[in-house]
């Protein structure tokens, strides 16, 4: 499903104090960043909160207000302090139900694993109106309400939640890149990269400096929609560092 003439936009809010107290490494952002751009969405906010309700639903709502998706990742587990579902339930202005179908999914998992107990229950939960999100991995389904999607912390389950939801979501034309890479100290191209980027509005131009081998120089990744654009922006940026003396090297350094 898509919109080619709309640029689309997502919001994330990583929920956790795991990940603000340096225990655990975020890889969702990368990976849902990802997935998105094939979508043809672009990751526009992400914001890392605690485990404090009042905080979800603040950014929760700050984010809903901007965008057209908005995804949480963490905080649907069976513990006291996830408190997700709680918190987009009262962003939303619902209450918080026993989803049916969540409840039967995680009785024939735990069938076999000791049973469905209060804990295990807890990730039956969803606010009102909501649907599932399938969790091949283990068992607890993420949710999705309208275009807010609530999806677990772990990355390899928060992956197969995002392989469920691929094709479901309309979006624009997925944005296209090529990078270019030149040993040249970017401060010295910083206008040619200014006066490019002016000359193809349908492109974006984004600078990656680096120093290897006792040399500096840097990656520009250009990025469109448009494969036509794209290339056309390519050949410039690439036949200008070669006009400048900069020997321009496609696919990056």
């Amino acid at each position: 499903m898509t919109s080619p003439d709309k640029i689309w936009t997502a919001g994330l809010i990583v929920i956790g104090d795991e990940i603000l107290s340096g225990r655990t490494q975020d890889k969702n952002i990368a990976q849902i960043a990802s997935w998105l751009q094939v979508q043809g969405i672009r990751l526009a906010e992400v914001r890392v909160v605690p485990d404090v309700e009042a905080r979800i639903v603040a950014a929760l709502n700050a984010l809903r207000a901007d965008y057209d998706y908005v995804f949480t990742t963490g905080g649907i587990g069976p513990t006291h302090d996830d408190i997700t579902v709680d918190a987009v339930a009262a962003a939303l202005g619902v209450p918080v139900v026993i989803h049916p179908e969540a409840r039967a999914l995680l009785e024939r998992y735990y069938a076999t694993r000791g049973g469905l107990n209060e804990g295990r229950l807890r990730m039956a939960r969803v606010p009102e109106g909501a649907e599932l999100i399938p969790n091949r991995m283990s068992g607890a389904p993420g949710i999705r309400i309208g275009n807010l999607f609530v999806m677990a912390g772990v990355p390899h389950i928060t992956a197969g939640m995002l392989d469920a939801l691929t094709g479901q979501l309309e979006g624009g034309a997925p944005l296209l890149s090529e990078t270019i890479g030149c040993w040249v100290a970017e401060s010295e191209v910083a206008d040619l990269l200014r006066e490019t980027e002016a000359a193809h509005p349908a492109c974006q131009i984004g600078s990656y400096p680096f120093f290897r081998e006792g040399r500096v120089g840097a990656n520009f990744v250009i990025r469109s929609v448009s494969p036509e654009d794209l290339r056309s922006c390519c050949e410039a940026l690439a036949g200008a560092l070669a006009a400048q003396g900069h020997a321009p090297t496609p696919g990056g350094i």
